[in-house]
C-alpha cells in the first residue's frame, strides 16, 4: 500500500517559501496571494504537527525541522521536474532496428540509407545482419527484410520483389572453360552459399544439368563472399538481383548464359509485427523501402 503523502499544494508552497525565504516572493512565483501561501504552509504544519517556519515581522526563517525537511522536498520536486522535462523533450533520434541479410545490407541497403536519413533525420537506423530470419517473439527487431514465404498471421508482410538467379563468373574464367551452355559447367568450381543450399539445385534442375553436385564446391556464408570470390576468377557463383547489378555493369562479372534464369525459391518481404505496422517509424520506413525498390530499374521487371 502506498504511504500517505502530505497535500501536494501545501508542499509546493512550503518549497517555494523555503527556497525564496519569503511568503510574499513565493506567492508571486506561484501566482497566488500572500495569504494563500500562509494558509498552505499552516496546513502542512498542522498535518505534520510541527513548526516549519519562525515568522518574523518582515521575514520567515526555517526552524530546525524545516531545515531538515526542505532539502528532501526540494530534491523530490527537482526529480519530478527533470522527469517531466525528459518525457516532454523531443528525442534526438527514434531508433529503428532493421534486420537483413549481410549481402542485401552491403550491396543494396547501405548505399541508399543516406536518402532515408535525409528524409527522416530523427529516425536513426540500426542495422542487424544475420543469415537467420527474425523470431519476432524473442528478437528485439522492428522490421526485417527476408526472402521466403508468408508463414504467420501474427506478422505483416509487405511484398517487395521476386529474384531471379543465374550463373556468373569472371570473363577470364568463362573464356578459359569455354562456357557456352549449362552443361559446360561440369568440371568448373562451383561457389555455394550454404545458408541457401537449394539455390544452385533449383537452377541446375531447371536447365537440365544433372552431373553437378553443387555441395562439393567452396562454401560461403553469404552471397557477397561468393560473388567476390567469383570476381577473382576462382569459380562460378549464382547471381541474384539486386545483389549483382553493380558487378555486371562494371564488367567484373558476366552472366554466363543470358536469358537462362530461374526464379528464387521464395519472395522478398519486409516483415514486422502486425500490431506495430502503423507505428510511425515503421510506417515511414516501409513506405520509403517500397518507393526505393520501385525506382530500382533492375527490379522493376521482376515485380509481381
Amino acid at each position: 500500500m502506498r504511504k500517505r503523502l502530505p497535500p501536494l499544494t501545501a508542499l509546493k508552497s512550503f518549497e517555494a517559501a523555503a527556497r525564496l525565504g519569503s511568503f510574499k516572493d513565493a506567492a508571486a512565483e506561484l501566482f497566488v496571494s500572500h495569504s494563500a501561501i500562509s494558509h498552505q504552509v499552516k496546513l502542512l504544519e498542522n498535518y505534520l504537527d510541527i513548526s516549519l517556519f519562525e515568522r518574523k515581522a518582515r521575514a520567515v526563517h526555517l526552524t530546525k525541522s524545516g531545515k531538515a525537511y526542505y532539502p528532501i522536498i526540494r530534491e523530490a520536486f527537482d526529480r519530478i521536474a527533470e522527469g517531466t522535462e525528459l518525457i516532454l523533450k523531443p528525442k534526438d533520434h527514434d531508433i529503428l532496428t532493421v534486420q537483413l541479410y549481410s549481402t542485401f545490407a552491403i550491396r543494396w541497403m547501405i548505399p541508399r540509407l543516406p536518402e532515408f536519413n535525409a528524409a527522416y533525420p530523427n529516425i536513426k537506423i540500426r542495422l542487424n545482419t544475420s543469415q537467420v530470419d527474425v523470431d519476432f517473439s524473442h528478437d528485439d527487431v522492428d522490421v526485417c527484410v527476408m526472402i521466403g514465404q508468408r508463414v504467420s498471421e501474427d506478422l505483416h508482410y509487405d511484398y517487395l520483389f521476386t529474384s531471379e538467379m543465374f550463373p556468373v563468373a569472371s570473363p577470364k574464367l568463362i573464356a578459359e572453360h569455354q562456357l557456352t551452355e549449362p552443361n559446360d559447367l561440369v568440371g568448373c568450381p562451383i561457389l555455394q552459399v550454404h545458408p541457401s543450399p537449394h539455390d544452385w539445385s533449383i537452377w541446375l534442375e531447371d536447365h537440365g544439368v544433372t552431373d553437378i553436385d553443387s555441395s562439393e564446391g567452396l562454401q560461403f556464408d553469404s552471397y557477397d563472399h561468393a560473388l567476390s570470390t567469383a570476381m577473382q576468377g576462382l569459380g562460378v557463383a549464382l547471381g541474384m538481383q539486386p545483389y549483382v547489378d553493380k558487378d555486371l555493369r562494371s564488367g567484373m562479372l558476366r552472366e554466363i548464359f543470358p536469358g537462362q534464369r530461374s526464379r528464387a525459391g521464395g519472395d522478398w518481404y519486409a516483415v514486422c509485427r502486425h500490431e506495430r505496422m502503423n507505428d510511425e517509424k515503421i510506417r515511414l520506413f516501409r513506405a520509403w523501402l517500397l518507393e526505393a525498390l520501385a525506382q530500382d530499374s533492375q527490379l522493376q521487371p521482376l515485380m509481381a
